[in-house]
């Protein structure tokens, strides 16, 4: 940590010597109901003690092997650096918030214990413990809930689960969880919780969890009114290096102690392990190690798969469809055919330096645009509107499921305490508008709008910065395509055996990816932190806000940087081209770029390929060897030579940290991926294929890193997958109007279909039977060539001595021919196509609208079975704690009763209970 980090007003405003006891004041109570941090009588610190390392690697315990090590915060001792004046003053400053701050821990109770590092003699690793009587105060503040008594009502069954029961790991290797009526913890009613054994009253997560709450709220510095406190500001301020819970064991070896579950070796094997990717997750073994917070992203993402599984097969049919039907296709035909399509001479496609092309050079784009231009397309584009729906429903179904199963049902907002960063601020008093008690805030109701406008603002602002990235990307397409059409031409005899594939057009595209590719990457790294930036100043009060908001600012980030790409070559290349004659200009220079010849759907499917398969292959090898490669070099550096002889703390320590947005990163892939998936699905049938093949890795690489190369999670409370759910709903809706939007203005379906049952018969045609034969000649518009501008004709050089006696060319659009009294207005086919276009986008996205509104009316959210179970829990848990009331408030009175009885003198009088 640099000098200048650690003079951070923030987090360093140095007491003067002799005021450490300062920082055991007695007003030091910030939380209600949270144990107070008191001052000692002779108001001298407590001291950490010392011991060394036992030699037992596996152990989870201090060195007496009773108390348990509930975390372990890491710092440096930099005593040999306190004869420098100026990093004697910082370490001096440091060492003196270190002992406040422990010492404020353990006037609460909570047990510390330093042991010096076995492979770097400057590191020091004090190890937590956090007693029962501290431990059942923190429990009853954060709301945990506890067994009760064993659940007696009869499980739920299904064919489903008769089926699946075979892919899931072997109980006899992850015992099933019992299950248990429950209900939040209370210190006065200890004696009506299941467990009576104290060490397996609270499990290590729950232990790791209030820990990391204790040691987030304890001060560090106490001046006047100012309290600070929390070590997260104590690790960014240098004074602890990092903090972490441990992991139970090593991942591919059992521990010998003979109290330790070993459950991240059975994750290892069970679940992370490659060999097992067709088996079922083990939730709630992952829910119980890591917390509801991952068990909940686990969870959708495996039923996310399964679904994908689903789409993946339909869309394989629809491929094998169009692949086996673009032969057989007229349209293909014609393009194809020496004697139609090799007789139709094409118009330039860029002013002066683009020559007359044969549209037959298009034949195997056609072909292939065939295999995703076909009336499966159209099936699987609805089918997929009505799967995004079902997804969601049944997800929603499923997750409330698990919300019972993992006793997140009643998890409310209110019960979720404070951020640190959010108290630490508070210092505005207002009335609560639901207890009418006074209580403080961090701003007043114009700050707070202050703070959301900025916050606003600046988004608006990044957001048009991406759009204006983006545009200028287009703006270099149309400025190359021109360059690379006079440069390729000159270049003809050295890239002969290449002719056919190096056009102007892919030249363009592959460098306008790179350059875009290279933005793309640039804005990821800047916005992420502006967004960091600007949820931090909004200032949330929990964890969950914090996280939802800046949720919402990545996704609207990422959605404008992945999406406009496709959104542009969809909706808005080549629609604005005007005509030869008469192009349309950027800003007056540039012609507006127009589709491959082979149109612009096979640009967006071979765009979509590309970005789906090159950001999965990246993004996996990414999460597998950056860790991995970290983790070597961190061995390698305090060269550890054997796991064996060092502790598991310190093994733990040689792992990655993974951060506070570790998760929220993993939710950011699967919803981009998911965009691509349901956005623009009609023109690739294979993105859920992709997907789903993407995420059978995915699964078993995010639990390879989080088991093997992080340190454990300090296990969080979650009730779902939080503002992730209303950006998927949102995605859902708009991927209706978007495919309806690209078989209708994208793809050459309506205009197929309009010639086929109007063009090709009476009075627009003289044939009687509806047939595709013309409608290649039909959609292509004719042009005089003798009506080029100087500006947009092409120069005689160019062009080749085949075309130089050619009167006319054609061009893809529906115009009235040359000679016509509109000439080069639209014609009365333009106008049928554009009918019919919007019929099409009408009809059908009120249809698939309606379809889904029907589907979310008629599927629950919660199963009606489920409604019963909770009511009947509920209801059970009351009378038992009702109950349990009476019964400890009569042992209580009893004896007083019994004393009255005797004092009473009248024998008519009967006191009994």
């Amino acid at each position: 940590m640099s000098e200048a980090e650690d003079d951070n007003p923030e987090l360093d405003s140095e007491p003067e010597e002799g005021d450490l006891e300062m920082c055991l004041m007695t007003e030091v109570d910030y939380v209600q109901q949270v144990p107070t941090y008191k001052s000692r009588a002779d108001g001298e610190v407590p001291k950490v003690e010392r011991a060394d390392f036992n030699g037992n690697p596996d152990s989870l315990f201090f060195n007496d092997g009773k108390r348990r090590i509930d975390f372990v915060l890491v710092y440096e001792d930099e005593s040999k650096n306190a004869s420098d004046k100026k990093k004697g003053s910082v370490y001096r400053r440091r060492q003196r918030r270190r002992e406040c701050f422990e010492g404020n821990l353990m006037e609460i109770g909570v047990e510390l214990e330093a042991t010096q590092s076995v492979t770097d003699e400057k590191l020091f690793y004090v190890k937590v413990h956090v007693p029962f009587d501290v431990l059942c105060s923190y429990a009853e503040v954060l709301h945990i809930k506890l067994p009760i008594q064993p659940n007696d009502l009869a499980p739920q069954s299904s064919t489903y689960n008769c089926f699946t029961k075979y892919f899931y790991p072997s109980e006899d290797v992850i015992a099933k969880e019992m299950d248990f009526f429950t209900a939040p913890f209370r210190k006065d009613q200890l004696n009506c919780f299941y467990e009576k054994d104290k060490e397996k009253f609270f499990t290590p997560g729950m232990r790791s969890r209030m820990a990391y709450y204790i040691l987030n709220r304890a001060p560090y510095d106490v001046k006047g009114n100012m309290k600070k406190f929390g070590f997260s500001k104590l690790i960014n301020g240098g004074v602890y290096k990092d903090a972490y819970p441990l992991h139970d064991c090593r991942f591919n070896v059992k521990s010998k102690e003979p109290n330790c579950p070993n459950e991240r070796f059975l994750l290892y094997n069970e679940w992370a392990n490659p060999k097992n990717f067709y088996k079922m997750q083990p939730l709630d073994l992952i829910r119980k190690y890591f917390g509801e917070k991952i068990g909940i992203y686990f969870a959708w993402l495996g039923f996310y798969t399964f679904m994908l599984s689903l789409a993946a097969a339909v869309g394989l049919g629809c491929f094998i469809y169009g692949f086996k039907s673009r032969e057989s296709s007229t349209w293909s035909k014609e393009v194809c055919d020496p004697q139609i399509g090799g007789q139709i001479v094409m118009c330039p496609q860029c002013d002066n330096d683009c020559p007359y092309w044969r549209l037959n050079i298009t034949c195997e784009a056609s072909k292939r645009l065939c295999v995703f231009d076909n009336y499966g397309t159209l099936v699987f584009a609805v089918f997929m509107s009505v799967w995004v729906t079902l997804f969601l429903e049944f997800w929603k179904r499923y997750q409330a499921v698990l919300e019972h199963d993992w006793d997140t049902v009643e998890f409310l907002q209110q019960e979720e305490q404070p951020r640190p960063e959010y108290e630490a601020k508070c210092i505005h008093e207002r009335v609560n508008p639901v207890t009418q008690n006074k209580e403080k805030v961090p701003y007043t109701s114009c700050g707070k709008c202050m703070r959301v406008s900025c916050g606003i603002g600046t988004v608006l602002f990044w957001i048009l910065l991406i759009i204006a990235s983006v545009v200028g990307v287009i703006v270099y397409r149309l400025a190359m395509f021109l360059t690379f059409s006079a440069k390729l031409r000159s270049a003809s005899k050295e890239i002969e055996p290449f002719k056919e594939y190096v056009t102007p057009q892919m030249a363009t595209s592959i460098t306008a990816s790179i350059i875009s590719f290279i933005i793309i990457m640039f804005l990821n790294n800047v916005y992420e932190k502006v967004a960091i930036w600007i949820t931090d100043f909004e200032l949330p009060r929990t964890k969950t806000e914090y996280e939802n908001s800046l949720t919402l600012k990545m996704f609207l980030f990422q959605f404008v940087n992945y999406y406009s790409s496709c959104f542009y070559i969809a909706f808005f290349k080549g629609k604005v081209v005007g005509y030869p004659g008469q192009p349309v200009y950027w800003f007056g220079a540039f012609r507006n770029e127009e589709c491959d010849p082979g149109g612009c759907l096979t640009e967006l499917t071979t765009q979509l390929s590309i970005i789906m398969t090159g950001k999965a292959i990246w993004n996996n090898i990414q999460e597998v060897l950056l860790p991995w490669v970290k983790n070597l070099i961190f061995r390698h550096c305090t060269k550890v030579g054997s796991e064996k002889v060092i502790p598991r703390w310190e093994q733990d320590y040689q792992l990655q940290p993974i951060g506070k947005l570790g998760l929220f990163y993993e939710y950011l892939e699967m919803v981009i991926q998911f965009g691509f998936v349901t956005l623009f699905v009609a023109s690739f049938p294979l993105a859920p294929l992709l997907a789903l093949i993407n995420n059978l890795c995915e699964i078993r690489v995010d639990a390879w890193k989080i088991t093997t190369q992080f340190r454990r999670i300090v296990p969080e409370k979650a009730q779902d997958i939080g503002a992730w759910q209303p950006i998927l709903q949102g995605v859902a809706i708009l991927a209706v109007a978007t495919n309806a939007a690209i078989i209708a203005f994208t793809s050459d379906m309506i205009p197929r279909l309009v010639y086929y049952w109007a063009f090709s018969v009476s009075p627009y045609s003289d044939g009687s039977n509806h047939t595709m034969t013309g409608f290649i000649n039909s959609s292509l518009s004719v042009f005089s060539v003798k009506d080029f501008s100087d500006k947009s004709k092409p120069r005689p050089e160019i062009t080749p001595h085949l075309f130089s006696n050619i009167t006319t060319c054609r061009y893809r659009d529906f115009r009235n021919p040359p000679g016509h009294y509109n000439e080069y207005e639209f014609s009365i086919y333009y106008w049928h196509v554009i009918a019919a276009k919007l019929a099409f986008m009408i009809v059908v996205e009120h249809i698939v609208y309606f379809t889904k509104f029907m589907l979310s009316y008629i599927i629950p959210d919660v199963p009606e079975a489920l409604k019963e179970q909770i009511k009947r829990e509920r209801y059970l848990t009351q009378k038992i704690l009702h109950e349990t009331n009476i019964k400890k408030f009569t042992e209580f009175i009893k004896p007083v009763a019994e004393r009255l009885q005797d004092q009473v003198e009248e024998p008519e009088l009967d006191l009994k209970l």
